[in-house]
């Protein structure tokens, strides 16, 4: 019998409206992951690959994976594993497919080796098979799907021939489009600010990128959005705090950014929840996070926002393996 903690509700007051907010825990994962992307495909959460301070006794603490939690059983189960062990790729799931874009693996020259890997998920064969490859090395980026086309913005790419250790990469501003038919890539307008370990979600039909870091510079506030319409870029009202290793879901009218690192004073990470009201260009903290993380994945399932894993300590350290459901209920007042 699963065993479901509910937390406190509270309710937040807007402009016109009356959100109430409550968490609910479910099932844990299997084994504690960080830095993933988990995607909603077919009714069920994935998560592939990861890093994870559970496996600090191995050659690497990378894994290959994969997690799949049922939304109608409310359980897991294994998935099928990725070729080889990853980190920060990013899952995507458009027109029944799945696939797995870039990521860090595990070679000689180190475990942080940027890959250029675009892998599909082949259930009939039991396998995810390479299709195709980005222009380039490309990992800590972000990804959504626009009118059925799979956008990857931003991120760190090797720098040169030494690809295998975290120092080996920079930041960049590429923004490309990827036909899921026929695997063609070709040029979108740039983000205005490289960076990588952003978060990023789609509201309204324009991509919201925010936060991140630079390898130079450290965290950033900077919120920019995409308009696929006129292939251009704008700034909007900045975080109200400088964020990386954060996570992004739109729920209703409103853009909600959860948790984050800083490597400041020893480092740390962030609990708050903050939201975005578009039709005021200004961000308000909706709620806090039963535990703060970083390096944590959002999935939005109707008004819920499932939170999973990530770690409680910034780096590799502490990870988690905790799924956390977000439910958010808008009223109009009165």
């Amino acid at each position: 019998m699963l065993n479901l903690l509910l937390f406190p509700v509270v309710a937040i007051a807007l402009t016109a409206n009356t959100a109430t907010v409550s968490w609910q825990d479910h099932a844990s994962m299997p084994l504690p992951v960080q830095e993933i992307y988990p995607v909603l495909h077919q009714n069920t959460i994935v998560v592939a690959g990861g890093l994870s301070s559970e496996l600090s006794g191995s050659a690497a603490p990378v894994t290959a994976g994969v997690h799949q939690y049922s939304l109608s059983s409310q359980r897991w189960q294994d998935g099928i594993a990725l070729p080889e062990p990853r980190h920060h790729s990013h899952l995507v799931s458009v027109a029944g497919k799945l696939f797995s874009l870039g990521g860090f693996v595990v070679t000689e020259q180190g475990w942080w080796t940027n890959s250029r890997d675009i892998l599909l998920l082949d259930e009939t064969a039991g396998q995810w098979q390479k299709v195709a490859e980005l222009p380039a090395p490309l990992s800590e980026a972000v990804a959504t799907v626009i009118a059925e086309q799979v956008h990857i913005a931003s991120g760190r790419t090797a720098t040169d021939a030494n690809n295998g250790q975290w120092r080996d990469n920079t930041d960049v501003s590429w923004h490309w489009v990827l036909d899921p038919h026929s695997y063609q890539i070709r040029e979108a307008a740039p983000v205005p600010t490289a960076r990588n370990s952003a978060a990023a979600a789609l509201l309204n039909g324009r991509w919201h990128l925010v936060g991140g870091r630079t390898v130079a510079d450290g965290n950033l506030a900077v919120h920019e959005v995409f308009d696929p319409v006129a292939n251009s870029w704008k700034q909007l009202a900045p975080l109200p705090q400088a964020q990386a290793g954060l996570a992004a879901a739109v729920v209703g009218d409103s853009l909600l950014v959860f948790g984050g690192e800083h490597f400041n004073a020893g480092g740390g990470v962030f609990d708050k929840v903050w939201q975005y009201l578009p039709a005021e260009d200004r961000w308000q903290v909706l709620t806090t996070l039963p535990i703060a993380r970083h390096g944590h994945g959002a999935v939005v399932v109707g008004e819920h926002v499932y939170v999973i894993g990530g770690a409680a300590e910034a780096g590799l350290k502490a990870t988690l393996g905790k799924l956390q459901r977000l439910t958010v209920t808008t009223k109009t007042a009165h």
